[in-house]
């Protein structure tokens, strides 16, 4: 477990939510981007609760280990989500050119001629 600390707010992540929600930051402030995640958190009380977090360019995010005896709340979908938004950046798809030429387009017919 780790203890987040984003604004003035410290919750518990699991280790690998925490370490791809610090990489997914630094990515996209690299490159100019930002993007918004919402994971599952432990709030000071002990509460499971519903974290968003908004990363780009101005976010301060910050981890920590942490000795919580408490399990690690569930964030499957959350780090699949920042893993493939990592993959995006790091090896972003390439457009490929067409085999062959594109037809010619008669759909500019009903353009009026040119005097």
């Amino acid at each position: 477990m780790k203890d987040l600390t984003y604004a003035d707010r410290t919750v518990l992540l699991g280790d690998e939510a925490a370490d791809l929600i610090i990489q997914l930051s630094a990515l996209l402030a690299e490159t100019g981007h930002a993007d918004s995640v919402t994971l599952n958190a432990i709030d000071h009380d002990g509460t499971v609760v519903s974290a968003s977090f908004v990363l780009g360019s101005g976010t301060n995010v910050m981890a920590q280990s942490s000795n919580s005896p408490l399990p690690e709340p569930d964030n499957d979908r959350g780090v699949a989500y920042m893993r493939e938004r990592i993959r995006s950046i790091v090896e972003p798809t390439q457009a490929s050119p067409q085999s062959e030429p594109a037809a010619p387009d008669d759909d500019f017919d009903f353009l009026p001629d040119r005097p």
